[in-house]
């Protein structure tokens, strides 16, 4: 995670959790991340392929030139990109992990942005992941952001975090042709807050208060 609110929203869950592999969706609190709510967002998984955005903060619809709300998150790619959100996310549901992506943005001319993406657990009504919690963050936001609508999306890369602070960063799109997983290398400490989480590098190269939620 690079992003300050990726970082802090991380921090907070993770502190929610406690030594379970996620909270519960009620326990998120809207005043608690109230900073971050314009980049925050929920999803609900319907079925095993539909996610759908339940909430989303005014800055990613702003960003995208779109409303979120009661749309899918699977929709917003093109099918092989999809595919792979899809796989992810179900490692995310059966494992309580988190998944990083970082994905691009643009208008089809000369404007598009970096986005980091945050996708958090959350168990639901039968102690189960149904609800995700994430964040939506600009990388270097341009200035003309918000103002120009970004209605073409791909992604870029990918890495989950596990629930005991392990990572396995996956190959990054461009390479994922090749059937093979990457190699660990070498791994280092990562601090975000009060928390620190191991990361193994690899690859094959040397919105407001609501209680809706």
């Amino acid at each position: 995670m690079k992003e300050a609110v990726s970082q802090s929203l991380f921090t907070y869950w993770n502190d929610l959790r406690g030594d379970r592999l996620a909270p519960k969706r009620f326990e998120i609190d809207p005043s608690s991340i109230a900073n971050y709510l314009p980049d925050t967002f929920i999803l609900e998984r319907v079925d095993y392929a539909t996610l759908r955005f339940r909430l989303a903060g005014t800055r990613i619809a702003e960003a995208f030139g779109m409303e979120l709300r009661g749309q899918s998150l699977l929709g917003l790619f093109n099918e092989e990109d999809a595919a792979t959100l899809e796989g992810q996310i179900s490692l995310i549901t059966s494992e309580a992990a988190v998944g990083v992506f970082e994905i691009s943005a643009h208008d089809g001319r000369s404007h598009s942005a970096a986005f980091e993406v945050t996708i958090l657990p959350l168990l639901h009504t039968r102690d189960v992941v149904e609800r995700y919690l994430g964040s939506v963050v600009p990388i270097d936001r341009p200035e003309w952001l918000g103002r120009v609508s970004l209605p073409h999306r791909s992604l870029i890369r990918h890495q989950l975090i596990r629930p005991d602070g392990t990572t396995r960063r996956e190959i990054e799109i461009a390479n994922r042709q090749s059937p093979f997983c990457p190699t660990i290398r070498e791994a280092r400490i990562v601090r975000s807050a009060r928390r620190q989480f191991r990361v193994y590098e690899g690859g094959l190269s040397a919105q407001a208060k609501t209680d809706n939620l």
